[in-house]
């Protein structure tokens, strides 16, 4: 393998991006594999502290793979990341940054003249912008995990992703932005000190109040503020990619999407649009759509308290080899024009949560899914797990509604992962919920124990009528797998700020006391509930710090401070009049 570092790559303003090239040895000409991202090319693991880990070593064998199956690897920092020139705007430049690379790729005497690009995350993003400007050498795309489609960004039923926001900045972006202003003279060495110590007590920044008020990010940083600033679905997040852009996709895609990532959703809309409205016939038809037991770049190691299969396929360095050997096969056919067999395929292939198996289907959501209403009840005492909450199958006629508090000065915690450098970033993941199931602000809706398996295969959703003392206030919900021996393994969930109950893009306050109908998102999954376990919905008005508090008094969530906090009595109901109910994809199937 030949590699070529910093090579300076210019755009069409004059800007070069550095760009590292992997290629085969020899003479010849190989088609080319684009993959752009802010991450600094030149990182190589292991991470400090993660010597002993196998990704350290499968880094290096992926790529060592790639080029023994007769493919170039062009590596690229983009606009104003680590060797890159230019000012970093966060998902502004990719797509004209992303066309001039790959017309650069195309042209150069090892490459065929055929790209494709790959990645995860940002590096995701970039390709659906890349894809949507139709440069001509792009012959296919296989997104991972991508944070966006169309419309909102970092926020998810209203409410700001707060976790994955200051981490993706602090963690990730801002130490680079700021060694560059250091060394032009725009910053000063006591200002990287700010930062570090900011780092070091890293769960702190979850709690300063207001938002707006992280001084380690102000100069560095500026879109952060500017994502507080747009709550709301505007034109500030279209720029980056709107709905239509996918219109102008006319390249197949493979996604690959986790059923514990933050962005699944964005994945599965993502592959429903193209499957719908991708710009042409052959884009229409050749998408293709995996999802397996994932957390967000999280193939390998896997989940702390929940093992998958046996075999290794589902989480861990073989998984890894997997999608692997799954995204080589899709190059090859696309790419290099093999006869492999990847067009006459399912388009579908998911891992079944409580069987962990994988299984391969027709579309998404299922075709033979049967959306199945489970309804709330209770004698208005659903508060904890101790508490008298019941899901039934059965609707009933009367019932008392349940009623609890919400301070937003004592938030539900997130109980998910913590798998980046010991910093909680609000993951989801297969984790046990009896701690949380205790608070007395949290509801909890239990079914009978199961004679028979359930598998839920599908998008969830959570039809609530609520009321709530207060001008806004948050409604969330969480779809759990109880075991017979009472752990609660969360599956799904999500979120729904009130004032955005008609419209991401036109928010409307509440009315205090006045029931309103809410529906809840609560994402998607694949799960066998087994014999003897039990079905379970929370509900609640917090899951912080995955998303940040509401504050409820109706107001500018970013500026308010601690003392602008408003405790809100929220109510449940449940009756004849008002059905409050769970939807869930049911699958029945012989055997």
């Amino acid at each position: 393998m030949i590699i070529e570092q910093n090579l300076m790559i210019p755009m069409r303003d004059g800007v070069k991006l550095a760009t590292d090239v992997y290629r085969p040895e020899g003479e010849g000409r190989w088609p080319v594999l684009v993959v752009r991202h802010p991450y600094n090319k030149d990182f190589r693991m292991p991470l400090p502290g993660w010597e002993d880990r196998p990704i350290a070593i499968n880094i290096n064998l992926f790529a060592e793979r790639v080029v023994a199956a007769g493919y170039v690897i062009v590596l690229q920092d983009v606009r104003g990341r680590y060797a890159s020139e230019g000012e970093f705007q966060p998902f502004l430049f990719e797509s004209s940054d992303g066309v001039d690379t790959i017309n650069w790729a195309s042209e150069q005497p090892w490459s065929t003249g055929q790209v494709g690009m790959f990645g995860a995350s940002f590096q995701a993003l970039a390709q659906w912008q890349v894809a949507s400007a139709q440069p001509a050498a792009l012959r296919a795309i296989a997104p991972s995990q991508s944070p966006h489609a169309g419309g909102l960004y970092l926020y998810q039923g209203g409410a700001f992703m707060l976790a994955v926001a200051l981490t993706l900045v602090m963690g990730s972006f801002a130490p680079d932005q700021l060694q560059r202003r250091i060394k032009d003279d725009r910053a000063r060495s006591e200002d990287m000190e700010m930062l570090k110590q900011a780092l070091d007590d890293f769960p702190a920044r979850f709690e300063q109040l207001p938002l707006v008020e992280q001084p380690a990010m102000r100069d560095v940083a500026p879109y952060y503020f500017d994502w507080l600033a747009h709550p709301d679905q505007d034109d500030y997040w279209r720029a980056t990619l709107s709905e239509e852009e996918f219109e102008r996709v006319t390249v197949p895609a493979l996604t690959i999407a986790g059923w514990y990532d933050l962005f699944l959703r964005n994945d599965l809309r993502q592959y429903q649009l193209m499957k719908q409205r991708g710009g042409s016939g052959h884009a229409r038809q050749q998408q293709r759509l995996i999802i397996g037991p994932w957390g967000h770049g999280n193939f390998m190691w896997g989940h702390a308290e929940r093992r998958y299969d046996e075999d290794g396929l589902a989480v861990s360095e073989q998984a890894v080899n997997m999608l692997t050997d799954v995204q080589l096969r899709w190059f090859d056919r696309w790419l290099k024009g093999l006869d492999n067999g990847v067009e006459r395929e399912k388009p579908v292939r998911i891992f079944v949560m409580g069987i962990d198996q994988w299984r391969e289907e027709d579309a998404w959501p299922l075709p033979d899914t049967r959306y199945r209403s489970y309804y709330l009840h209770s004698g208005g005492k659903a508060n904890s797990v101790a508490g008298d909450g019941v899901l039934s199958a059965t609707q009933m006629a009367q019932g008392e509604e349940d009623v609890y508090r919400y301070d937003p000065h004592d938030p539900v915690p997130t109980r998910a992962a913590t798998n980046v450098a010991s910093k909680q970033r609000g993951d989801l993941g297969p984790y046990d919920q009896r701690e949380i199931e205790e608070r007395e602000d949290v509801l909890c809706y239990t079914a009978a124990p199961l004679e028979h398996p359930v598998e839920v295969t599908g998008p969830i959703e959570l039809v609530l009528y609520a009321s709530s003392s207060a001008r806004d206030t948050d409604f969330t919900g969480k779809l759990v797998d109880v075991y017979p021996d009472g752990r609660a393994e969360l599956l799904a969930d999500g979120i729904l700020r009130a004032r955005y109950r008609e419209s991401f893009a036109r928010p409307a306050l509440m009315e205090p006391g006045r029931v309103y109908e809410l529906h809840i998102d609560l994402g998607a999954t694949s799960n066998v509930f087994r014999a003897g376990h039990r079905i379970r919905l929370e509900v609640s008005s917090s899951n912080f710090p995955r998303y940040d508090r509401n504050s409820n008094t109706g107001g500018s969530i970013a500026i308010e401070q601690r003392e602008d906090f408003v405790p809100a009595v929220n109510c449940v109901y449940h009756n004849e009049l008002y059905p409050s109910h769970l939807i869930l994809p049911v699958i029945e199937r012989e055997g």
